[in-house]
């Protein structure tokens, strides 16, 4: 039997990296909007009426708006906007981060995907907190490498043009406000009193990303090894089928690797790294932000609500 899903927003980059995933599966049947009527709210409100799961891949003044037009009980929605992200009434789509957060994901009406940094951020600094390695008040500094693909279309195609600007050969940072969008949500989610700092670069790549965090053992309220950060993340991620943990280098082994931000590019696992010493740890995640950080984890989430392996269509 299968059930029917309406993609609103379904011509963007993670609209259309959904349907991809969907691709081969018997268990779902798309509702279809006609090109003429993309923008036209009666019609996004009869379709999402008439679907069992909608996602919504909008901005998030469009998004609030479309679950505005619900007037159907049974219509569960995943929304991949930074809309309903921080809404403690949704469900955060991490499952991997607790038991709780997978059970409320498969018991809700509304599931918020996270952003892609946050998600690598997440995946790094919640378990700090949730094992006490860190105080929710330790002052968590971030920075990241992005592929261009997460700027959207209008940049994709300027990255991709053939009068592209000399600096766009370069990685370029930016959010020097400290005021990006996903630190509200960083922040709430992993559990911090104080909001992060955060360095995101965006670079001449087409998808994958890092997200890395460093911490000074010094500044810790109880010493800690690096080993022992590591032993942390593999129970903390034990059975996680998207998630891996990768063995601990030798300090030899350190030297000669070099962590590149698109090996998993076009996939929709995560992974991560601790390096460093015991004195200075620096904590890696590894993504696709299209992938795990974005259409993948929507998927995952769908699969989680529809009671099946969570990874049907992923791997």
């Amino acid at each position: 039997m299968s059930v029917k899903v309406y993609i609103d927003g379904q011509e963007g980059t993670t609209g259309l990296k959904i349907l991809e995933r969907f691709e081969g599966r018997n268990d779902i049947e798309l509702l279809r909007i006609s090109e003429d009527k993309r923008k036209d709210a009666s019609e996004r409100a009869r379709l999402i009426n008439m679907s069992d799961y909608t996602f919504l891949c909008l901005p998030d003044d469009a998004a609030r708006e479309a679950v505005s037009f619900i007037d159907n009980d049974h219509v569960r929605i995943i929304d991949a906007s930074t809309a309903h992200r921080t809404n403690p009434d949704w469900a955060y789509g991490f499952p991997e981060l607790s038991p709780a957060h997978r059970e409320k994901i498969r018991t809700s009406n509304r599931v918020a995907v996270p952003g892609c940094y946050a998600s690598g951020f997440a995946s790094i600094v919640y378990p700090l907190v949730n094992s006490g390695i860190i105080g929710a008040d330790y002052p968590v500094f971030a920075y990241a490498t992005s592929g261009y693909s997460g700027a959207g279309k209008k940049a994709i195609a300027v990255y991709e043009g053939e009068d592209k600007p000399f600096e766009f050969n370069s990685p370029r940072q930016y959010a020097l406000s400290q005021q990006h969008k996903h630190l509200p949500e960083m922040k709430a989610v992993s559990g911090l009193t104080y909001t992060p700092m955060f360095n995101p670069m965006v670079c001449d790549y087409f998808s994958g990303m890092v997200v890395s965090v460093p911490v000074q053992t010094r500044t810790l309220a109880s010493p800690v090894t690096a080993a022992q950060v590591h032993e942390m993340y593999a129970k903390h991620y034990e059975g996680a089928k998207m998630i891996e943990v990768m063995p601990l280098m030798s300090a030899d082994e350190q030297k000669s690797f070099f962590l590149a931000s698109n090996t998993l590019s076009g996939q929709n696992k995560m992974q991560i790294f601790v390096f460093g010493n015991d004195e200075q740890i620096l904590l890696c995640s590894r993504l696709d932000n299209l992938g795990k950080g974005a259409s993948g984890a929507a998927v995952q989430c769908l699969n989680i609500m529809l009671g099946i392996d969570e990874t049907t269509g992923l791997i």
